[in-house]
């Protein structure tokens, strides 16, 4: 297999293709204001583009004939990229957030805790309950389980259970989903 010099531009070449870049025999062209030209042959669309002064760029290349148009492909690679960095704002991220008890957690250690896992749901993020057992407490996993559903019970309003309890070493986890907003 040959290999490009380590200097050399990759040869992808992403979007639309343009001006000389067309193959076609023909092709259906819409002007510069949007009206549609009719099917005329790559090198009558090139010249009406360079009398405009503008590009000639591929918009629909599996069209039978493919479809051009006659437009500024700066100003178009500038709006699709706006177009897309605005679709980027407007995505949430669900991190999994996690909140870390032992099986005789006391009460205000537990109101701490459940404190921020209820702040993490609101944000519309899961948490990982994880509770982690030591030495002999690994004989008392009863209570544990008792830990992580008194944990469910007071999240179930603004929570959903994602994965039950269940056991993983010495640690037994349990996943809160946040519930979707009507």
């Amino acid at each position: 297999m040959a290999r490009r010099p380590h200097n050399a531009p990759p040869t992808r070449d992403t979007g639309p293709r343009i001006n000389e870049r067309i193959t076609s025999d023909e092709i259906r062209l819409i002007g510069a204001d949007g009206e549609n030209v009719g099917v005329v042959t790559p090198s009558r669309a090139l010249d009406l583009a360079e009398e405009a002064g503008l590009d000639l760029v591929e918009i629909s290349p599996n069209a039978n004939p493919p479809v051009c148009k006659i437009m500024d492909f700066g100003k178009y690679k500038y709006e699709q990229q706006k177009r897309e960095s605005e679709a980027r704002k407007k995505q949430k991220v669900i991190e999994v957030k996690e909140v870390k008890f032992r099986p005789n957690t006391d009460t205000h250690d537990y109101d701490v805790k459940m404190r921020n896992v209820t702040k993490f749901l609101q944000n519309g993020d899961k948490v990982k309950v994880t509770l982690r057992f030591r030495g002999r407490e690994m004989a008392h996993q009863e209570l544990g389980r008792d830990l992580l559903n008194r944990v469910a019970e007071d999240t179930k309003d603004i929570g959903k259970i994602e994965n039950m309890p269940k056991m993983e070493g010495r640690q037994m986890i349990m996943i809160i989903g946040p519930v979707a907003s009507k």
